[in-house]
């Protein structure tokens, strides 16, 4: 029997994990008006065929819900496109020779503005600003670390800023020092903006320019939808232009900026940008608080000392760069007024001063809809792992970083010791403590591709084609609870699993193709396997031309 309208797609012949919550498999998917109006075998799903209707025969490809991006910087991802861009250089004279390139590229640029260098190429995770003076003697030179919380400057930068041995370390920062107290390059955390505030700020257009390019690289990965995890001003401005010019093709949840440097008073100020959505496909509904730093440089907030490099405890517990004690009384009121709190916590006690604070606004509130998570989680102390059942919280996790890795083994586990190493990552102990998982990328800090990062989560592993050992191997994920944290999970935090996160009928057609069963005996690593299409309600964002050639 024919369906009564026919469907505008159809996809047949493939691997269709739905995500629902039988964790579904059928063979084909039908589409119409930009929602899904069957799911299930060929057959049935055939009826939905009619004159007009585009089939695609998937020749056993997966058809998977779009991935959804719970943790990502999608602007200044593309931004650093734009800029002098470190991500793929490797090793320290790899750095040096592409700023020298871009220096060389662009000589009428006041400054060198970019970013992307990865700590471990250097000693003790800290370049020195004599190697930029070497190559660029006459010009300020800004270089945020790939992970956002440092920055590599030369002599010229520091000067700008009034930088020398005399100058204190900010409450939320440190100057790395030579032996003789002289600034040597490298500037951490808060420390970092003394430097950045000077620098040349990109331009609204490029900040509409580097989304754009951002939307259109994530859309080739199969993702559909994401939290933007910090969004400042020119950030919110860049989306709603997109917005209103109907460009906005992704879903996209915007974290407002919590400044760490006031307090309550700028909860008014966030309701008020909140008042300015939704438009188009962005809704500003989270609020970002950054609780501590990372590990690597020190910051982030441990309940005991950091080791010292003879494994010794040191005085060093990082920082909380929000106040414990007035903390659970700004979640409280962020929770009243109808925001999700979305938490930057790596340390174990920023986990457990965002996971109390998260109570204290539940005893006081009782459970909102607020569906706060907390991002990176990269060490939890065990105690604390029931809570984010018993609290609602989502356990946001950026997966790649899972695995043995320079900075992992370099710049962490010598400074954490034996026991708290083995606390890290802890993915799988969370979904069996009945804790909700999402996932996220943190582009640009490593990889936004969503299969790289399943593939990690699932092995533990850098990469598979290398004979390496898991990190913490009991914490592994099967391929079916990966997938779901990237797509079901996500979508909840969003507040999206309504209409997204799964492929069901009713739901829209938010959809990407894979090349090949991800769960078949030969689909190789999951990491190999690449997007061949990406729908958002029915409408292709991206298509590789193989998949019908």
């Amino acid at each position: 029997m024919p369906a009564s309208k026919p469907a505008d797609i159809v996809l047949t012949g493939g691997a269709v994990h739905t995500v629902d919550a039988a964790r579904s498999r059928a063979r084909a998917v039908a589409v119409r008006g930009g929602r899904i109006v069957a799911v299930g075998d060929e057959r049935r799903v055939k009826t939905h065929v009619g004159p007009s209707t585009r089939v695609i025969d998937l020749a056993g490809r997966m058809v998977l819900p779009g991935f959804q991006d719970a943790h990502v910087h999608p602007v200044h991802g593309g931004l650093n496109r734009l800029r002098c861009d470190l991500h793929a250089a490797r090793g320290r004279q790899a750095c040096l020779d592409a700023v020298t390139n871009y220096a060389r590229a662009h000589p009428d640029r006041p400054w060198i503005v970019g970013g992307g260098w990865y700590m471990d190429d250097f000693p003790n995770g800290t370049p020195l600003k004599d190697d930029l003076d070497a190559i660029v003697p006459d010009r300020p030179v800004f270089l945020s670390n790939r992970d956002g919380h440092g920055a590599w400057v030369n002599s010229r930068a520091l000067a700008a800023a009034g930088i020398d041995a005399t100058t204190s370390d900010p409450a939320d920062g440190r100057i790395e020092r030579d032996a003789g107290g002289r600034p040597s390059g490298t500037l951490h955390e808060g420390a970092a903006d003394l430097v950045e505030r000077l620098a040349p700020r990109p331009t609204p257009a490029e900040m509409v320019e580097g989304l754009r390019i951002a939307q259109r690289y994530l859309h080739t990965l199969g993702i559909t939808a994401w939290q933007d995890a910090i969004v400042e001003d020119p950030e919110f401005a860049a989306y709603a232009t997109l917005a209103l010019r109907g460009e906005l093709t992704a879903r996209v949840v915007g974290a407002l900026w919590w400044d760490r440097s006031r307090g309550e008073e700028q909860i008014e100020e966030l309701i008020e940008r909140r008042a300015r959505g939704p438009i188009g496909r962005f809704s500003p509904t989270s609020v970002k608080i950054m609780q501590d730093g990372v590990l690597e440089n020190f910051n982030g907030g441990m309940i005991e000392p950091y080791l010292d490099r003879h494994g010794s405890p040191t005085a060093n517990r990082g920082r909380s760069f929000v106040d414990p004690s007035r903390l659970p009384g700004y979640v409280t009121r962020l929770d009243a007024e109808g925001f999700q709190v979305h938490f930057h916590a790596i340390g174990d006690r920023a986990v457990r001063e965002a996971l109390d604070a998260i109570e204290a606004a539940l005893r006081a509130n009782g459970r909102t809809d607020g569906r706060h998570h907390i991002a990176h989680i990269q060490v939890i102390h065990p105690t604390d792992l029931p809570r984010f059942a018993q609290l609602g919280v989502a356990a946001n996790a950026q997966p790649y970083w899972a695995c043995h890795e320079g900075q992992m083994d370099n710049l962490t586990i010598p400074f954490l010791g034996p026991e708290r190493t083995t606390w890290q990552y802890p993915f799988a102990s969370l979904l069996r403590s009945g804790a909700r998982l999402a996932m996220g990328s943190d582009w640009s800090v490593s990889t936004p591709n969503p299969l790289l990062e399943i593939e990690v989560a699932v092995t533990r592993v850098a990469d598979q084609t290398r004979d390496e050992r898991p990190f913490l191997p009991d914490e592994r994920l099967d391929l079916a609870d990966a997938i779901a944290a990237f797509t079901r999970g996500s979508a909840w935090v969003n507040h999206l699993d309504a209409e997204t996160g799964s492929l069901e009928v009713g739901k829209a057609a938010d959809l990407v193709v894979l090349d090949r069963d991800l769960f078949a005996p030969d689909a190789g690593p999951i990491g190999d396997a690449r997007c061949l299409m990406t729908l958002v309600e029915g409408v292709a964002v991206f298509e590789d031309p193989a998949l019908e050639g």
